[in-house]
């Protein structure tokens, strides 16, 4: 019998390296099935707590599961209805508006050569291009269009995973000494469904406000804007600049520059607040990622699942993160990973 050959610690390296770059390829191969299983599993996880409620009130478990997601399918329809129509007249206006940016664009660099600014025209309207942004966003809309064609199979395996979300405490209990240990699922579980809900209603107030606040102003296609404005407040850091620069560069058209002005202060308001005070009020000390893992998260999720995976690109990175932390030999990667040890703790002590 021969005994094993030793690996030495760079082939070991490169071996975890080759593993991972095969696993990143195999889901971007398996991005149209990855994307409505993902966005089912988050969409069960934040259903958890109204079936849980309804189940403590002795509501029957089949009765609760079609009852919370009976919901989740109005809210949709809901959805749909106000904003279904604004994306279809935003899509047929798209090249109008593109147009009309690019008018005001040419006029701003004729402006500047007039003060003197020697700056080339073609050069600059290339390189800088202010209407690839509404491009862009009809891009984005599209994407999302295309992984909600799938609205009923995503439905469908909501219902499954919440019957399961019921049933899996009682499997544990049966299987006794034989189960694997929970502590590392309970804690990620925990931790997501944590995120996950603090996070929605935050997107979902801020959403509100955008809407409102827009509709006060005139600027077109208000409920758009709003919704573009909740789906990225999941996106970390940058995901409210982005949701910003559309919607002031419509008003910057239609209405002129104070009216843009205005929308940006809106945008900068509820930002803060929300960024400033609510999330860390009821978020305490965040996701557990420093804040390079979380932009890097955004731009590798994105590249492999599209919209979605920028939009669920903290809760996928938590769950690598947590993996790392359940063995003692990946425990490394889990701390890099992870904020600042030194600035953690002094963030502990002053709360």
């Amino acid at each position: 019998m021969k005994t094993p050959t030793s690996v030495s610690r760079g082939e070991h390296i490169l071996l975890i390296t080759a593993c991972i770059i095969i696993i990143i390829a195999g889901l971007k191969l398996a991005a149209p099935l990855m994307v409505p299983l993902l966005l089912s599993a988050f969409v069960a996880i934040i259903c958890l707590p109204p079936l849980y409620f309804l189940l403590n009130k002795g509501i029957n478990v089949t009765a609760a599961v079609f009852m919370v997601t009976g919901l989740v399918v109005c809210l949709g329809l809901l959805v749909s209805l106000f904003a279904g129509s604004a994306i279809a007249d935003f899509s047929q206006n798209l090249n109008a508006y593109q147009s009309r940016i690019q008018g005001q664009n040419a006029q701003l660099l004729q402006w500047l050569s007039g003060l003197g600014f020697d700056i080339p025209k073609g050069s600059i309207l290339e390189t800088f291009d202010p209407s690839a942004v509404m491009k862009m966003v009809g891009n984005l809309l599209s994407s999302l269009g295309n992984a909600l064609t799938n609205a009923f199979l995503i439905i469908l395996i909501v219902i499954f995973l919440l019957f399961e979300a019921v049933a899996l405490p009682h499997k544990w209990k049966v299987m006794d000494g034989h189960a694997p240990s929970t502590k590392a699922f309970s804690r990620f579980l925990k931790t997501v469904h944590s995120y996950l809900v603090i996070k929605s209603l935050v997107s979902i107030a801020t959403g509100l406000f955008i809407t409102l606040w827009l509709s006060i102003l005139g600027v077109d296609y208000p409920v758009l804007w709003g919704l573009i404005a909740f789906l990225f407040n999941f996106v970390p850091n940058i995901g409210s600049i982005i949701a910003a620069v559309p919607a002031v560069m419509l008003a910057t058209v239609q209405l002129g520059l104070e009216s843009a002005a205005y929308s940006a202060l809106g945008y900068i308001i509820v930002n803060l607040i929300m960024g400033n005070v609510i999330e860390p009020r009821f978020m305490g000390k965040g996701v557990g990622l420093s804040t390079l893992v979380v932009f890097l998260s955004l731009v590798v999720w994105g590249w492999i699942l599209g919209p979605v995976g920028m939009l669920l690109s903290v809760p996928l990175t938590m769950i690598v993160k947590l993996a790392c932390e359940a063995k003692p030999e990946t425990t490394w990667i889990a701390i890099l990973l992870g904020p600042d040890i030194e600035e953690q703790k002094k963030d502990e002590q002053t709360t």
